[in-house]
């Protein structure tokens, strides 16, 4: 009997994770369904884990955009596995200069990296900045510099609080004494140790690049630059566009009776999360690991 009740927090525990996981996967499930579920019958029945007819004409509407579609795709890899590499490298030099305590002007550093958590320039500054200072209107640079993506923050805070706690300082004065400067200590010595931090920043980066559809909208007009997640937007505009113009538009209305309206939806959203699932399992192992004993001071 003792036993049973010391095992009963372990078992409710379980069993709450379970019913949060649930709640969880649920959702996406019933997402993947919808896309592959025909048009009219969730026009007619609603949405349903189990639809009365399966049909893949919202992915053929997607694959029918072709060329367009696959360069926003390439475009938002580029973006995201540049920013990602240039991002985890500023993170880990500023974060693990920030460890240092014998670094010059410290404190004053670690105000500002706090401040930008806090406060920021605002939309339009930084717009008219970024457009008329650095012209980077309708480039590439305009997906990866601005938005606080490319250097975070918080992200800095973690690694430091991690380099802090997990590099010991002894190796580190080890490795000088060997002869080795402060990039060779860094980069032999630092950076294999942290694989934790380094994959849970990077993922961090990662998902925010990706998911990123603020800096298309804001700084790219031309439709050759957009971004997977902008291109998904325009997708849905002009289904709302054309939604709104069918009263009294023959041509909107032959349009859209043509165009799996709900499913596309759905499809588009499958489109976008589907990498970062396929992608996060390889991360999780260092995720958990690098965010709590990056979050904690020791």
């Amino acid at each position: 009997m003792k036993k049973r009740k010391g095992n009963m927090p372990a078992v409710t525990a379980h069993v709450l994770l379970m019913i949060l996981a649930l709640f969880c996967v649920l959702p996406i499930a019933l997402l993947m369904i919808s896309s592959l579920s025909d048009n009219d019958t969730v026009f007619r029945s609603g949405y349903s884990f189990l639809p009365g007819k399966w049909s893949l004409d919202a992915y053929k509407y997607l694959i029918t955009q072709g060329e367009t579609i696959f360069r926003a795709y390439g475009i938002s890899i580029f973006v995201t596995v540049t920013g990602t590499a240039a991002g985890l490298l500023f993170t880990a030099l500023f974060g693990y200069a920030l460890s240092r305590r014998e670094l010059p002007g410290r404190r004053v550093m670690n105000f500002f990296v706090f401040f930008t958590l806090l406060f920021n320039g605002g939309m339009v500054p930084t717009y008219l900045m970024y457009v008329n200072t650095f012209h980077i209107k309708n480039t590439l640079w305009a997906l990866l510099i601005p938005t606080n993506i490319l250097i975070n923050g918080f992200n800095i805070l973690l690694a430091r609080t991690f380099f802090e706690a997990n590099v010991p300082r002894e190796l580190i004065e080890s490795g000088k004494i060997d002869g080795a400067g402060e990039f060779p200590v860094f980069f032999r010595i630092v950076m294999p140790i942290s694989k934790p931090i380094l994959a849970t920043v990077g993922l961090l980066i990662g998902i925010g690049y990706w998911n990123d559809w603020y800096n298309g909208l804001l700084y790219i007009t031309q439709p050759k630059l957009f971004s997977l997640q902008n291109y998904l937007n325009r997708i849905l505009l002009d289904i709302q566009f054309m939604t709104q113009s069918m009263s009294g538009n023959v041509d909107a209305a032959s349009a859209l009776a043509k165009m799996p309206t709900i499913t596309v939806r759905m499809a588009i959203a499958v489109t976008g999360i589907v990498p970062l699932i396929v992608i996060f399992p390889f991360f999780q192992k260092y995720f958990a690991r690098g965010i709590t004993v990056g979050a904690i001071k020791g």
